[in-house]
């Protein structure tokens, strides 16, 4: 195995390891003066960064999602007008030149959010609290590479994440699911009761048998998209014991759950708002999971996630990626049960999850078990050289060189945590590609081994040290000490 990727382990856990790992193993790596800021009650450190909302650091204020789905719906509104407008002939060029009219209005918030969110993770003074608004992130994934939600996917991180990352899983849950990037994102918007108030007024109008034989355009039917990953991916887990009619019965549930600002049968509301739309539910009383539901509108799929949130499956099931993410790959279970114990108690009090986490023994093991992702990497770097980036598109090809293209997961299920998803050769190579490009951008005035001792403290490995002092230039130091085994670990 590449000596990299091997798991570093010291011989015992060192008290004076403990600022180290709190720095970065529950941070996103040290910043000059970081380890003497947490060396003195380590534990006390993190705890303090799980009170109230992790703003973003050091960035520009960022559009909100409803403004950007504004300009979106003037600019599709343009496109069709311009559409009507052209002459037949022209009609296939002139929707090619108004094709990328979304992408344009997109383009420049996703950039922006991206740099923000590199910008943040580089001087932000509350990296546990940073780390936690990425792991949500990750665990309510949308994709980016889904063109109605482009600039969107890094509203939804700052605006119902960040307000609610250090408070109730309730809350968190309902804020992210009822985002509008969420919603179009797995398209609920689209989902329609075939009893609701709107299919009834489509059959009287088009009559049963004419609709039965050819349904009018935008035909209504249940999305089952949301509803399962609802249950799969973001609570009980696809082991929670959860059936396929209970999927289905959520679906209806949340029928309705949509965005206000759109045209036709999705008319209403504030623009780029969530907006319940009574006409689209699903009538009557359901049942999921064995319990009865005979709540009303949006009211039904309310109460539905209070249950989920404080569900034994999902306090596992968090716990369970919490200390994945944050201890080792095959999480220990006496770590998981203490995390998944404290969810329970509290019923989803996540400063109290947070609290059980960082008092887990396994925790503090003083061996380097975690493989950093490409993220973790990047930003583990710009804070131990104290570089926080000025323009997106260099934020932008690092993170496509080395293959976790921000908010682009690709899937619902969000970027894999453990080492087997990131620590191939070609990867590999890749990192070192990135680490020369770094290195020989920032090497003046930099010390190899001045960086050593601000970003691995007592971590740093005797072989490392003298492989620096050996190093033919400055930017090779810099270069071996950012893939150094103990460097790409946390």
């Amino acid at each position: 195995m590449c000596a990299v990727n091997r798991a570093l382990a010291l011989p015992l856990i060192i008290p004076m390891l403990q600022t180290e790992i709190a720095v970065m193993r529950f941070g996103l790596g040290a910043r000059p003066g970081d380890l003497q800021a947490a060396a003195a009650d380590p534990r006390g450190w993190l705890r303090a960064q799980t009170q109230g909302a992790v703003a973003l650091t050091g960035a520009g204020p960022l559009t909100p999602s409803d403004q950007i789905i504004a300009a979106a719906l003037a600019a599709r509104e343009e496109r069709r007008e311009r559409k009507r407008d052209s002459a037949a002939p022209a009609a296939a060029a002139e929707a090619n030149a108004l094709g990328n009219a979304l992408r344009e209005v997109y383009q420049p918030h996703y950039h922006a959010q991206v740099l923000a969110r590199a910008q943040s993770a580089a001087a932000t003074t509350r990296p546990f609290g940073e780390r936690l608004v990425h792991f949500w992130s990750n665990h309510f994934a949308i994709s980016a590479d889904k063109g109605a939600i482009y600039g969107l996917a890094g509203a939804l991180e700052n605006e119902a994440i960040r307000p609610h990352v250090n408070g109730r899983f309730i809350d968190l849950l309902t804020a992210a699911v009822t985002h509008p990037a969420m919603i179009v994102f797995l398209d609920n918007q689209l989902s329609a009761g075939a009893d609701s108030a709107a299919a009834r007024l489509a059959a009287t109008r088009f009559g049963a048998a004419r609709a039965a034989a050819a349904p009018p355009r935008g035909q209504f039917g249940i999305n089952e998209n949301l509803a399962r990953e609802i249950l799969e991916l973001h609570t009980l887990g696809v082991d929670g014991g959860y059936t396929q009619q209970d999927v289905t019965s959520f679906a209806q549930i949340i029928t309705g759950w949509s965005v206000g600002g759109g045209g036709g049968r999705l008319a209403g509301g504030e623009v780029g708002r969530f907006y319940f739309r009574d006409n689209l539910h699903q009538p009557g009383g359901k049942t999921l999971l064995g319990k009865s539901y005979p709540q009303y509108g949006e009211a039904q799929g309310l109460a539905v996630l209070a249950d989920l949130a404080t569900h034994p499956s999902t306090a596992h099931f968090i716990a369970t990626k919490l200390v994945r993410h944050f201890v080792a790959d095959d999480p220990p279970a006496a770590a998981v049960e203490r995390v998944t114990r404290a969810y329970r108690e509290s019923g989803g009090e996540l400063p109290r999850v947070y609290a059980a986490l960082i008092d887990a023994p396994e925790a503090w093991d003083a061996q380097l078990r975690k493989f950093k992702t490409p993220e973790d990497f990047v930003f583990s770097t710009l804070r131990a050289l104290e570089a926080a980036p000025q323009k997106s598109p260099e934020v932008i090809r690092s993170f496509e060189l080395l293959g976790q293209r921000q908010y682009t997961p690709g899937s619902p299920a969000g970027w894999a945590d453990t080492a087997k998803s990131w620590d191939g050769p070609d990867a590999l190579m890749h990192r070192v590609l990135w680490a020369s490009r770094v290195a020989e951008r920032f090497e003046k005035g930099q010390s190899a081994l001045d960086l050593a001792a601000s970003c691995l403290g007592g971590f740093a490995r005797p072989e490392t040290l003298a492989a620096l002092k050996r190093a033919a230039s400055g930017s090779q130091a810099l270069a071996l000490l950012l893939m150094s085994p103990e460097f790409q670990r946390r």
